[in-house]
């Protein structure tokens, strides 16, 4: 079993073509979605009491959501953010950490067997105290976000130590490791503890760096991209995903892992919040990454 752990949130998404408010996201609601098209997949988080019942069906539908607590006292977590005319570029509008602010997260029983964990986007301080209650797990993956690295560095830090890959964007990476050159951040943060690190490049694709391998994967080309929001927490998910699904940690998983990735979050990007992921089927995820792989054959 694969769990995943971080935010469920209502989300504002303003691009200049259109702006939807309150949809459903979160790192680990992506993440968990795309992971579910591989493997059995259940989430850890909290919602607030405006969270619709209509997502929370959507959630139950696709994973195992006995990980999911509610707060009647405080609303759920909200990121409200814009992107500029080229969707490449995101600006935070409002943070609202809500009911995560304080959250005691505590693992059902039913999960402590997991063998696949999914660190996603939130407090890092919750995500080491998360990783104490797993004690069978064979594959740890985090990922972080610029809130917790200006307000929480050296604890991100201390919880990159403790997993065996780091998945993070180019921008974030940078400025947790204070270095422009991609794959020397990616060494810094290799140098902490992790096996490997991919560094996630947008439009740009994504790069796979281990202590002895460099692997850049090119993304999936698009003709349209309407939202980016999640599109790095499906990769997150499709990457852990076929991990676990294969069970096998040779650098040939690894990269095709990454390759899934690419494909699930070009799926995400195709529609505003989950709508696209919602509807790709396991057929359609094959389909794409056979014609990624005849696109970059030569």
């Amino acid at each position: 079993m694969l769990t995943v752990f971080g935010t469920i949130a209502l989300d504002t998404t303003r691009t200049p073509f259109k702006i939807e408010s309150n949809i459903l996201g979160g790192a680990a609601t992506f993440a968990s979605i795309a992971s579910s098209m591989f493997t059995e997949t259940s989430i850890v988080g909290i919602v607030g009491s405006d969270f619709p019942e209509e997502y929370r069906n959507i959630l139950d539908k696709r994973i195992d959501t006995r990980g999911i607590i509610t707060d009647d006292s405080e609303k759920t977590f909200h990121y409200d953010s814009s992107f500029d005319y080229d969707l490449a570029h995101r600006t935070t509008i409002k943070t609202e950490l809500n009911v995560i602010r304080q959250f005691e997260p505590v693992i059902p029983n039913e999960y402590v067997e997991s063998e696949y964990v999914y660190l996603a986007n939130n407090d890092p301080c919750q995500n080491l105290k998360i990783l104490k209650y797993f004690l069978n797990r064979k594959l740890v993956i985090c990922d972080t976000i610029e809130y917790w690295i200006l307000n929480s560095r050296d604890s991100v830090v201390e919880m990159m130590r403790s997993v065996d890959g780091v998945v993070i964007n180019d921008d974030e990476a940078r400025l947790l490791c204070k270095n422009t050159n991609l794959v020397k951040c990616a060494k810094i943060i290799i140098s902490w503890g992790p096996r490997f690190v991919i560094v996630k490049k947008g439009e740009n694709g994504s790069l796979l760096v281990t202590a002895d391998l460099v692997f850049p994967a090119s993304a999936y080309p698009l003709e349209e991209i309407v939202d980016p929001t999640g599109a790095g927490d499906s990769f997150a998910g499709g990457f852990i995903g076929h991990m676990a699904r294969k069970k096998d940690f040779s650098l040939s998983t690894l990269k095709e892992a990454v390759i899934y990735g690419n494909v699930m979050g070009a799926f995400a990007v195709e529609d505003f919040g989950v709508k696209r992921l919602l509807s790709v089927t396991s057929e359609d995820i094959q389909t794409r990454y056979q014609e990624y792989r005849n696109l970059t054959q030569f």
